[in-house]
């Protein structure tokens, strides 16, 4: 991931409802970050990872 140079990645989880997910910055150079959400079921964590990171890049 360094190469990919976001400036913040943060994981969720929250073990009563069973939800994990990802919060993914790339660049905020042009100002405030705006985005969306993804609800899908991955198969794993890092797929979920994966998407989450090349959607936030697309976004930028």
């Amino acid at each position: 991931m360094d190469d990919r140079d976001f400036e913040q990645i943060v994981l969720c989880r929250d073990p009563g409802s069973g939800l994990r997910s990802v919060i993914a910055v790339h660049d905020t150079t042009l100002g405030p970050a705006l985005g969306g959400i993804r609800m899908r079921a991955y198969p794993d964590h890092d797929a979920a990872l994966a998407d989450a990171l090349d959607l936030a890049e697309a976004m930028t």
